[in-house]
């Protein structure tokens, strides 16, 4: 099945293997793409579809150093670039819409103060140019920082469009700004964006909702993980919070990307109530297991998609395909750097192939 095509949106992609997001810190001054974010790329455009490492929709939406944004013009005239070279190449390509929230330091986004649904700190640290740094507690949002917030979202996909993208993900996962709305422990809130379910869900629900107004809902995806601890996320009415999530988004959404929950029913919940297309990052295995595909498809998945195995692997299909050996992925190199773990992992040729 991972080899069958499936629509998506206006897309018709050839394959079901999708190349998840992954942070690589090589964009150039000003968040623009790095001079080899083209080639990167375009290497791995055999995926069905590829969704790139996370982009801030604003200044103040950046965590992490050296990371794209799309919301500067050279920003967007670097994207074109690469998405260029992801067309010329066959392949099709999302930008991934990240505002990290309160995972953020002054010295990575030009000195801005952090914002969250409220101002409760994260005991976690952040690599800054002078080295490992704690990360200061947070401003709360105030309504006008939500709605200026949401419009961030709606010009960074504009811009996306611009930019030649397919598409944008929203990233609603991982312990960043909307993840943070979602979950009790970081969202204290007693206005209309926090308290009950409800309200918790209603910053996600409007960022989908206003960016699918903006460039149709058709070219948005949102990725959401039930119950993942990271950044110090706690979820333990992740059943509950979840199911009306999916039954709230946009029904004409792209496709939801659901890093997989430790409970199994929940994902089985989440793909009995969302209708549309539902992708699955279910695994970290290295190599990757045929018996862990089958199982997700079995469950109702419709597409795959992999991370480290598309970093290590430029032409994970074709190996897939013909179950050649993987290559192993260099974490020494995951995060900033220059060619080296980026662009230069070998693929394989037909005297490979036949060894």
């Amino acid at each position: 099945m991972l080899f069958e095509s499936l629509k998506v949106g206006p897309l018709e992609l050839p394959n079901r293997a999708l190349m998840a997001p992954m942070t690589r810190s090589r964009a150039g001054s000003g968040g623009v793409p790095g001079s080899q974010a083209g080639l990167y790329y375009a290497q791995r455009a055999e995926a069905g579809l590829i969704v790139t490492e996370g982009v801030q929709p604003s200044a103040i939406g950046q965590g992490y150093m050296d990371t794209p944004g799309l919301h500067t013009a050279a920003q967007v005239e670097g994207w074109r670039e690469v998405t260029g070279a992801v067309h010329a190449a066959g392949g099709r390509i999302f930008a991934q819409l990240l505002h990290t929230g309160r995972v953020s330091h002054p010295d990575n986004n030009g000195g801005l103060d952090s914002l969250a649904p409220s101002a409760v700190p994260t005991k976690e640290k952040i690599y800054t140019r002078t080295g490992l740094a704690d990360i200061p507690v947070p401003r709360e949002m105030s309504t006008k920082d939500v709605e200026q917030t949401v419009s961030d979202f709606v010009q960074a996909a504009r811009n996306a469009v611009e930019a030649g993208f397919d598409g944008v993900e929203l990233h609603g996962a991982n312990g960043y700004l909307i993840h943070q709305f979602l979950a009790a422990n970081t969202n204290r809130r007693n206005d209309s964006y926090g308290g009950s379910v409800a309200g918790r869900l209603r910053f996600a629900v409007e960022v989908a909702e206003a960016v699918s107004a903006a460039i149709g809902a058709e070219r948005v995806g949102f990725r959401m993980s039930p119950e993942n601890p990271y950044n110090e996320i706690e979820e333990p009415d992740a059943a509950t919070v979840y199911p009306a999530l999916v039954d709230a988004l946009p029904e004409s959404l792209a496709y939801v990307h659901l890093i997989a929950s430790p409970d199994l029913d929940l994902n089985l919940e989440l793909r009995k109530r969302w209708a549309g297309v539902l992708v699955v990052n279910a695994t970290h295995e290295q190599p990757v297991h045929q018996e862990t595909i089958d199982a997700w498809f079995g469950r109702g998945a419709d597409a795959l998609s992999f991370g480290r195995a598309w970093l290590a692997n430029p032409d994970l299909l074709r190996r897939l395909t013909i179950g050649a050996p993987l290559n192993d992925p260099d974490p020494a190199t995951f995060f900033g750097g220059d060619h080296r773990g980026y662009v230069d992992y070998p693929v394989l040729t037909d005297s490979t192939t036949a060894s």
